[in-house]
């Protein structure tokens, strides 16, 4: 197939997702093998052991970075997993200039692990591309974005942001997780490299946990791929295969994700007892112009203000379409508590400086008849 003359919905089912040729499978095959038969000394057929490569995974590499528009891709065994893969690009000494509201987890790996093997960090608003000029040092080597941003919805411009990385020698290194390759390109708009939670919206159905990154430099992939043989925290074959399953709907699934969003934020931001609304997809969103620019779609993430902790707890208390629960990106509706759980690691000092109150809610709608999912969130409002 010549990738450049199909669709992204025709990629997703057919790139790396080719018939078996040995039975005409038109599904992957899953190989639960940890080695390989050599048929004598070093002669086999491209597989030796599995934590170095696995025929499943292969497949599902191919089918990403096609996806993303890059060289290559490699996986990991969560997206966690793939975020410290890229640090192993540096090394003691070198500085990082990231966005000041991240998913939890990244600033703590950042400043409770790694900075005490010598990388250094500097967090921004990087919705101001001038704040990234000011930020990089002599040492900084990499710039990592997060755009739209978890949980406050801000978004970044990634051309601005991609520009000023050039001028200055620094890698770009963006997190597409909320918005997939579906919605938004950053290769194409100047990242050198993607990074995704495979377990969310890629994978789509809460079913396994995985880790992406899409190189654009042959560099970037021979040095992942090294790092996958030498620290071992690659995905299984089996999730290998889940991940596979589910992008073969990802353009489906995210044009109702997005159909969906776009209802329930107009419905939160009409509701007299809901204060704020943060959601690319709405007019009154500092950055809407921009996301409509740099993205395809608004998707289907949203927060929305409460007002208190008590009413937060009220509301997730109460739904029942809805799903209390950490993740997003499945086909279910998922509704959590940030300050709680995906951000309670940063503290309440840390939480106010980017603005994530305590009775902040987040949602991850799923593609559920958009008009259950508005009933129960109506129905939960009215416990406060």
């Amino acid at each position: 197939m010549t990738q450049k003359k199909t669709g992204f919905a025709t990629r997703a089912i057919h790139v790396g997702q080719e018939p078996d040729p040995g039975t005409g499978a038109v599904t992957v095959p899953i190989y639960p093998t940890s080695t390989y038969v050599q048929e004598e000394l070093g002669k086999h057929k491209g597989y030796e052991y599995s934590r170095v490569s696995n025929p499943t995974r292969t497949r599902l590499e191919e089918n990403l970075a096609s996806l993303e528009g890059g060289l290559a891709s490699r996986v990991f065994a969560s997206g966690m997993a793939a975020i410290n893969a890229i640090t192993t690009l540096l090394k003691s000494g070198d500085h990082l200039v990231c966005g000041n509201d991240l998913y939890g987890g990244v600033p703590r790996l950042f400043n409770q692990i790694l900075a005490d093997f010598g990388l250094q960090f500097t967090y921004v608003d990087t919705s101001d591309p001038d704040n990234v000029t000011r930020a990089i040092r002599k040492n900084t080597r990499m710039v990592y974005v997060e755009t739209p941003t978890n949980p406050m919805m801000t978004v970044s411009d990634i051309c601005a942001i991609s520009d000023v990385c050039r001028r200055k020698g620094v890698d770009l290194v963006v997190d597409n997780t909320f918005m997939s390759p579906y919605f938004q390109q950053p290769i194409a708009l100047g990242a050198d490299m993607v990074v995704h939670s495979t377990t969310k919206f890629l994978n789509g159905h809460s079913d396994g946990l995985g880790g992406a990154v899409v190189c654009t430099r042959p560099e970037q992939a021979e040095k992942l791929a090294f790092v996958q043989k030498a620290a071992g925290a690659i995905l299984s074959p089996f999730e290998c295969w889940l991940v596979l399953r589910g992008v073969k709907t990802l353009a489906i699934r995210m044009k109702q994700h997005d159909e969906n969003g776009r209802v329930v934020a107009e419905f939160l931001a009409l509701h007299k007892k809901v204060k704020k609304v943060f959601y690319p997809g709405l007019q009154d969103h500092p950055q809407h112009k921009l996301a409509k620019r740099q993205m395809s779609g608004f998707g289907s993430m949203i927060s929305f203000e409460t007002g208190s902790l008590s009413h937060a707890k009220k509301i997730l208390k109460k739904v029942r379409v809805c799903s209390l629960g950490e993740s997003l990106g499945g086909v279910e509706t998922l509704i959590s508590h940030p300050a709680t759980m995906t951000h309670a690691a940063l503290g309440e000092k840390g939480r106010k400086q980017i603005g994530i109150t305590d009775g902040m809610v987040r949602i991850s709608v799923g593609i559920e008849d958009v008009d259950d999912i508005v009933a129960d969130l109506d129905e939960a409002l009215k416990a406060i």
